[in-house]
């Protein structure tokens, strides 16, 4: 795994890097700005930073023997690839995604990798889970961990709640977390994203009772949990950097300060991790819930 983390690192810098920011900046301004550094984003996701949760995928999927008779849907399936993994075990699966440039990022892997006859569906917000000529879905997947952020688990509430109606009773379904502040090295990197923000908190916040809060309150009960390392590796600080923006935890530091100055304080934050090499690695460990539709 490590050796996959960390190829290509001698990449060009996207037009999401610092460098790239700062030019765009320069440039002049056109009404399509926004949506060229939102699709490198989604790109850089896509690139550098979804891969890393393959551990939690795959763990996951192990544990509840996903295969021929699956029939999943996936909240906030990012550009997809859990859904791929899914599909190549021989799942149904249909994916929602809110973020328009992961989601046709998600829908050119699709197309690309799974048959046209595999049943395979995305879908932007949670379209797909109001159609009534589907089959119940028999798992739903939550793979976008919660706990980076202040009020990071909002949209997972409000999406089961439409997902759950449309699950077979005894349906597994899979929420995600970060681990404990003291098992993720990430965290001291996280802690840019609440830096100087009134009323939030130095860092992330351990998700351990967060999950099963979610889960109660859209009337599911626990069935298991399991935990898996997930380090995270990077070619490169500016990979690093890149991967880590497009997580979107830091777009509120952003919004309030200077992007390039968030930028800067995570390349800062990550020089406990770089390695002689150039390399970036942080060890970590994710938490996930299993719960059950009543």
């Amino acid at each position: 795994m490590a050796s996959t983390l960390v190829r290509n690192r001698h990449r060009t810098a996207s037009a999401s890097s610092p460098q790239a920011v700062q030019a765009d900046r320069s440039a002049p301004a056109g009404h399509d700005a926004p949506d060229v550094l939102a699709r490198a984003r989604a790109r850089d996701w896509a690139e550098i930073q979804e891969r890393m949760l393959v551990p939690l995928y795959e763990a996951v999927y192990e544990r509840l023997e996903v295969g021929a008779g699956s029939r999943l849907l996936g909240l906030g399936c990012g550009s997809g690839l859990a859904l791929l993994i899914a599909a190549a075990r021989g799942a149904a699966v249909t994916g929602t995604e809110s973020d328009p440039g992961r989601l046709d990022l998600a829908r050119e892997r699709m197309s690309a990798s799974v048959p046209a006859s595999a049943d395979a569906r995305l879908a932007a917000g949670t379209d797909a889970v109001h159609d009534p000529g589907r089959p119940a879905w028999n798992l739903i997947t939550a793979f976008q961990p919660i706990g980076g952020g202040a009020g990071d688990a909002q949209w997972l509430e409000e999406a089961l709640r439409e997902a759950v109606a449309g699950a077979e009773r005894g349906a597994a379904v899979v929420l995600t977390g970060w681990g404990p502040p003291e098992r993720c090295a990430t965290s001291g990197v996280l802690r840019v994203a609440h830096k100087g923000r009134p009323g939030r908190a130095s860092g992330p916040a351990s998700p351990r009772d967060g999950l099963e809060d979610v889960a109660a309150r859209a009337g599911l009960r626990p069935d298991g949990s399991g935990r898996v390392a997930c380090p995270f590796g990077y070619a490169d600080a500016d990979s690093a950097v890149r991967g880590l923006m497009s997580t979107g935890l830091y777009d509120a530091a952003a919004r309030e300060s200077d992007a390039d100055q968030v930028a800067k304080e995570i390349a800062e934050a990550l020089h406990p991790y770089r390695r002689p090499d150039g390399t970036v690695w942080m060890p970590n460990v994710f938490r996930y819930l299993i719960a059950r539709v009543p």
